[in-house]
């Protein structure tokens, strides 16, 4: 009975993804979990203000549609010393757009490390692993690591009725905090 061929050395499977900073800090992201890359601005022009306890890392939101979309900041998120980003990540399959300092560059990555086991708590739930680029280490995050189901309820019962326009929300927020005006 002959033998089979050898089997082939497989290639290695690559999966581009964007190399980002918040701060000093360098990450990655699946270029595929990312909708639209967006100026903060643009997508903050249309955002309202919300305020729900215990997290700091989300200040807007935006409604498009049906959906509603809220802002995180990254620096917040990963606790890093920087202000909000200057552009936005609209993430595929969340209700999250994140705030990041630059993009560096798309890449291709050909290996995923499974995170050390210093890596402990909510931070197993922000990355997918680790992976090395050009002798340096990325951590590369998870898309639906940024708002658990748990803070998505918070935020949601946070929200303002969706018939309420900016305008008439920012009012009625100034309302609410200001003791001294009467409703007549």
């Amino acid at each position: 009975m002959p033998m089979p061929p050898p089997l082939k050395p497989g290639t290695l499977r690559a999966e581009q993804i964007i190399l980002f900073r918040i701060g000093e800090q360098l990450f990655g992201l699946s270029s595929s979990s990312v909708q639209e890359v967006r100026g903060a601005d643009s997508l903050s022009g249309g955002a309202t203000k919300i305020a729900a306890a215990g997290i700091d890392k989300v200040r807007a939101f935006v409604r498009r549609g049906q959906n509603t979309l809220f802002i995180v900041s990254g620096a917040a998120h990963f606790g890093l010393p920087a202000p909000d980003g200057i552009l936005a990540f609209v993430l595929r399959n969340t209700r999250t757009a994140l705030l990041v300092d630059s993009i560096e560059r798309m890449t291709a990555m050909t290996r995923l490390q499974a995170l050390p086991l210093s890596f402990c708590h909510e931070e197993r739930q922000w990355y997918r692993g680790l992976t090395a680029l050009d002798q340096t280490v990325v951590p590369v995050v998870r898309p639906e690591g940024f708002l658990s189901d748990d803070e998505l309820m918070t935020l949601d019962a946070a929200l303002p009725p969706p018939e309420l326009s900016n305008d008439e929300a920012d009012t009625e927020a100034d309302q609410e905090t200001d003791p001294g005006t009467e409703l007549n």
